[in-house]
């Protein structure tokens, strides 16, 4: 059992930055697929970052590749989205989502492959 903290949301004007912070409480922190995920008002669910924590195989959606960064602290179980070039459109609810894989390579966004998500914290980007 994977539980989540996520901490690090805020607002921001538009071109600032922000970062977020997900720590993970588990027994262990390798062969973990950790996911950034975000939901705008009336939108879906949308996939951001995601990371492999055994070999830190990484994978982003078109919309924020170039601005923004995610990376792992494995001693502090803890995975990170470095947010640049804040746009306005970048407005949502993010929240954390971790999964067990025995596989190497990219974490793809399935949803039903996290089993574990943490409570969001909301980033506003204003123009």
């Amino acid at each position: 059992q994977v539980q989540l903290v996520e901490s690090g949301g805020g607002s921001v004007e538009a071109g600032g930055s922000l970062r977020l912070s997900c720590a993970a409480s588990t027994y262990t922190f390798s062969n973990l697929c950790m996911g950034w995920f975000r939901q705008a008002p009336g939108k879906e669910r949308e996939g951001v970052a995601s990371i492999y924590t055994r070999g830190g195989y990484t994978y982003y959606a078109d919309s924020v590749k170039g601005r923004f960064t995610i990376s792992q602290e494995s001693a502090k179980k803890t995975v990170y989205l470095q947010m640049n070039s804040l746009k306005p459109e970048d407005t949502a609810m993010y929240s954390c989502a971790a999964g067990f894989r025995w596989s190497f390579g990219v974490c793809l966004f399935r949803e039903s492959e996290y089993g574990a998500w943490g409570q969001g914290t909301q980033v506003t980007v204003s123009s």
